[in-house]
């Protein structure tokens, strides 16, 4: 299986209308050949699979991603509160030029542009 970094970058918006690269998300995961998130290999090595929540004024969030009940989520801490779901993620692509929609923690529903997806070496 291999790993790769991903970046996810806030997609346009009425608020940022042209994207913002400060609002970010870096997420380590393992893709099969259709580009979607091997949950198998997650499963196997889940300190493997990480994110990293980046804002302007706000400090960095390190997490994991997680699978459970079905779904994808971002997760920073033990239980749910801080947990930020991800929609279809089990069927979307993290092509270069696709999409994933975050449910951030406030509630609010954010569209991110996968801007990059670099293979990683990952300890055997």
């Amino acid at each position: 299986m291999t790993w790769y970094t991903i970046r996810l970058d806030l997609a346009r918006s009425h608020d940022f209308p042209e994207g913002s690269a400060s609002h970010c998300y870096l997420l380590r995961a393992p893709l099969d050949e259709h580009g979607t998130i091997d949950a198998a290999a997650v499963h196997a090595h889940p300190e493997w699979a990480t994110v990293l929540r980046s804002w302007p004024d706000e400090a960095e969030r390190h997490g994991y991603l997680i699978h459970d009940t079905g779904a994808w989520r971002f997760s920073y801490a033990p239980g749910e509160v801080d947990d930020e779901p991800l929609f279809h993620l089990e069927t979307h692509s993290l092509a270069p030029g696709g999409y994933v929609t975050v449910h951030e923690q406030d509630g609010q529903e954010l569209c991110f542009k996968v801007t990059r997806r670099d293979e990683i070496s990952l300890p055997a």
